[in-house]
């Protein structure tokens, strides 16, 4: 597989992705850091035959939101629409629902995803392993 046919599998698995947590246009554009330029129809063309546009941001965001979405499937294992519920609860260690944390800048998907996977939360610690 070239990388354009690997770029265009990861814009599919992200965007199924964020269409199972349920998330509007505005939502979808500013999770991932893309321009305002891209509308609904770009993200139709996302789903079917197209991939994100390519930049280091946007490689990290979708990044993020894959780990994420595996940490949830971890964590909620035998019911696959909990994740889209956790995103949208109160948190009490964020202090804010995780959805609205990771709409606010890349910093809160990274913190979101610290709270998820522990090993991720590690490496940000600078704990080394003796």
């Amino acid at each position: 597989m070239n990388s354009q046919d690997q770029r265009l599998t990861l814009t599919r698995a992200t965007m199924s992705i964020l269409d199972a947590w349920k998330l509007d246009i505005e939502q979808m554009r500013a999770l991932l850091g893309l321009p305002e330029s891209v509308r609904g129809r770009g993200f139709q063309r996302f789903r079917s035959h197209e991939a994100f546009p390519e930049g280091e941001g946007i490689d990290r965001r979708i990044d993020y939101v894959l780990r994420i979405a595996g940490a949830l499937r971890t964590t909620y294992p035998t019911n696959p629409t909990m994740g889209g519920r956790w995103l949208r609860q109160s948190h009490r260690r964020l202090g804010i629902r995780p959805l609205e944390l990771m709409l606010e800048s890349e910093a809160g998907l990274v913190r979101v995803l610290a709270e998820l996977d522990c090993t991720f939360a590690w490496d940000l610690s600078g704990s080394r392993v003796s």
